[in-house]
């Protein structure tokens, strides 16, 4: 199975890049991250942000492979402890079907992606630095991966 996390945002910071990659990198073979950078639409002082938020979200959608279970990175979705996000992954694992993380831009996903996902997820109810989203769900692949390996990184 493959994991794509499919997100608004080509110029990221090093820091997020190797935060990423040092988690990405943990996860088997099996269990495989994968990082699509879609190009954010220029935002000018007078920009139409629902127009933006919808191009990007038909950009992301466009990049989104066939046959994956989708899934909106979104602040209005369910909220997952530790153990609920690793029943979730254990499932995809068990089902053998491909999964896109969908992250918009600064100004979010738009209906037409939320409305095309499977499922929402929302990493927290604070506000989060857009960069920061690769790398926290990076870690929390691979923080559910390892409960379902029984591995220790979890209880460390």
């Amino acid at each position: 199975m493959n994991i794509h996390l499919i997100a608004i945002g080509t110029r990221m910071p090093g820091w997020v890049q190797q935060g990423y990659v040092e988690y990405a990198r943990r996860l088997p073979r099996h269990c495989r991250l994968r990082l699509v950078e879609v190009p954010a639409h220029r935002r000018g002082a007078n920009a139409d942000r629902d127009r933006v938020s919808r191009l990007e979200g038909q950009a992301l959608l466009g990049a989104t492979p066939g046959g994956c279970y989708r899934v909106a990175m979104d602040e209005s979705g369910v909220q997952y402890d530790t153990s609920q996000w690793a029943q979730n992954l254990e499932g995809w694992l068990q089902q053998g079907r491909d999964v896109a993380l969908l992250v918009g831009g600064p100004d979010g996903l738009s209906g037409e992606v939320k409305d095309a996902a499977d499922g929402c997820w929302s990493l927290s109810r604070l506000t989060l630095p857009h960069a920061l989203v690769r790398v926290l769900v990076a870690e929390q692949l691979y923080r559910a991966w390892s409960v379902t390996a029984n591995l220790p990184y979890h209880r460390g």
